[in-house]
């Protein structure tokens, strides 16, 4: 059976990160939120510490660390080490900090430095299969920057009017592989198309853990592209 809905992450299947954009948040900690005066190198390598254990955390619990939260954790651990005068220290520097006020200042770096379509093929791939009479919908985790964030960089990107409806994990409260985001995806499905078959729902992303493993628990159909795999082209075999 062909696929009606295809169901996509964000993050490394349809766009990249702008290391600009890493590079600017991270100097920005380094100059208003360093009270132990890390370099800026230091504050880069704290960045990729919590990313990686917050991308961890979520996968392995189902839920969601927020934004908010990550950017805090930050600016604790540059502050701060691994002892306890270490965490005394962490704890003091975002003390008095607001977490929205923060993330609006990190919001205005991530919209100034955008992040980039994956890869050439992208986008005209979506425009063929549009084309064929599918829907699309987004299916993403988020860290550092939230949804309300991503949407607003859309239109810059060439995404904007081409799913039916975006789900993101800082919005839903839950992360992929989390069996119970997949099904807030396929109630929406349902919602804008009427019932649809599990064969023709096909969910396409880059991690096996998030996105394969995460939807063949709900008995969807899963394709991952990129990261040294098959490109987003192949899809286009598939219709």
């Amino acid at each position: 059976m062909p696929y009606l809905h295809y169901s996509f992450d964000l993050w490394m299947t349809l766009i990249r990160s702008n290391p600009q954009y890493k590079y600017e948040r991270a100097r920005i900690i380094h100059e208003r939120y360093n009270p132990a005066g890390r370099t800026l190198e230091e504050v880069m390598a704290v960045f990729r510490q919590v990313d990686l254990l917050a991308n961890t955390i979520n996968e392995r619990t189902g839920r969601q660390l927020q934004a908010e939260e990550l950017y805090l954790w930050v600016i604790g651990i540059a502050a701060g080490g691994a002892d306890a005068v270490g965490a005394e220290a962490g704890a003091e520097a975002i003390t008095g900090i607001d977490p929205e006020r923060l993330y609006d200042e990190m919001e205005a770096v991530a919209l100034a430095y955008p992040p980039q379509i994956y890869e050439e093929a992208t986008l005209p791939t979506l425009e063929k299969l549009k084309k064929t009479d599918v829907s699309f919908s987004l299916l993403s985790n988020t860290a550092f920057v939230k949804g309300r964030t991503l949407r607003k960089m859309f239109g810059g990107l060439g995404l904007e009017g081409f799913f039916a409806f975006e789900l993101f994990s800082d919005e839903a409260g839950m992360s992929k592989p989390n069996g119970d985001f997949f099904q807030l995806m396929l109630d929406q499905v349902t919602a804008k198309r009427g019932p649809t078959p599990l064969e023709s729902i096909v969910h396409v992303g880059d991690n096996p853990v998030a996105d394969e493993a995460g939807a063949q628990k709900k008995g969807i159909p899963a394709i991952l592209i990129n990261d040294n795999r098959q490109g987003i082209e192949h899809l286009l075999r598939l219709t």
